[in-house]
Formats: structure tokens, sequence, C-alpha cells
């Protein structure tokens, strides 16, 4: 019961990330519907409790410092030679939180957020804005994401080379400038 509960979780979330990045619902609603959604899967109706459980969830989740493999290794890596930011959806505060708690904050110049800047990814103009902000040349920038939509096709659109970070070697027919399945691999590229 568990594992079906985050599956419709995650993927009644995904599509609210969706309608979040285009636009058709804020902050807020993401927020709320998603747990809202996910309990009328299993017929429960309750808005307190779906308020409840995402507070909770926003509470816990920045708490959660599992990192992926190596990545504060080619952090140090990267850092030690080129300036780092991130180009995030994700909400500011949230994501403040997730990097402090896994001590990786230092490692970054710069974190963009769609909610600070007012354009949503895959929008060039959230690329333009930090590309503007960190060198005023896209030559000079190259994105990594995991979302070929999102991460690879907004950084394209902006003129920017792109490292397409596919640990589960999904099958995709997308124009990449680069693809990897570990973080490591970065070191072959930078």
């Amino acid at each position: 019961m568990i594992s079906e509960f985050i599956d419709a979780y995650h993927r009644i979330n995904d599509l609210l990330w969706r309608d979040y990045r285009n636009g058709t619902i804020d902050k807020e609603n993401l927020r709320l519907k998603r747990f809202t959604l996910t309990l009328e899967k299993f017929g429960i109706r309750d808005m307190e409790v779906a308020k409840k459980i995402g507070i909770d969830y926003l509470d816990q989740s920045p708490e959660q410092t599992i990192l992926l493999p190596h990545a504060r290794e080619i952090l140090q890596y990267l850092s030690a030679c080129y300036s780092l930011s991130i180009i995030t959806n994700g909400f500011y505060h949230t994501q403040i939180s997730k990097l402090k708690n896994c001590d990786l904050l230092d490692f970054f110049d710069h974190v963009f957020t769609s909610e600070k800047i007012g354009i949503n990814k895959p929008y060039p103009g959230i690329f333009f804005h930090a590309i503007k902000a960190v060198s005023g040349n896209g030559q000079n920038c190259i994105m990594v994401g995991d979302d070929l939509k999102v991460d690879i096709g907004g950084a394209r659109n902006a003129g920017i080379d792109q490292v397409y970070f596919n640990p589960e070697n999904k099958p995709h027919k997308e124009d990449v400038t680069y693809e990897i399945n570990s973080l490591i691999e970065l070191k072959q590229i930078f």
C-alpha cells in the first residue's frame, strides 16, 4: 500500500510540476493539490489531512541528505576550476535548505529559481537571466541536467551546451551535446 501511495504521489506531483512550469497553477496550489489528489486516489477526501501531510513534507524533505554517487567528489573537482550555479524550478527556500543540509551550498556561486526570476524552465528566459548574471555569454556555460525537456531542451533553446545525466540509460532521440550515466564521467568532459 505504501509503494502504491508513493507511485500515485509521484505521478500526480509530476503532472502538477508540469502545470506549474506551464504557468497554469501557482506554488500554493501545487503544494496543496499534490497530496489532496493523491489521497483522493485512495478514497480519502480530507483537506486538513492533505494540508498536514504537505506541511510535514515541506519540513522533512530538505532534511534528506542522501546524495547521488560521486556528487560531492565531482562538485569539489568542478568548483576548483569553474563557477557553478543552479537553475531550478524548485522553490527558493526549500532548495537553499536542501543545499545547506547536504553541506553543498558553498560549491555554488548562484542559485537561480524560477520562483525568484518569474520564468520557469524550460523557457529560455530563465537561462538567459542566469547567463547574464554569471558571464553574459552562453558560450561559456554548460547545463548539466536529468530532464530532457526541462533541462536539456531549455538549455539548447537558449544556446547553451548540455550534459544529459541519464543514470538509468533511458533510450531517447534527443540531440544532446554530451550524455553521461554517472556524475564521475563529468571529469571526462571538463
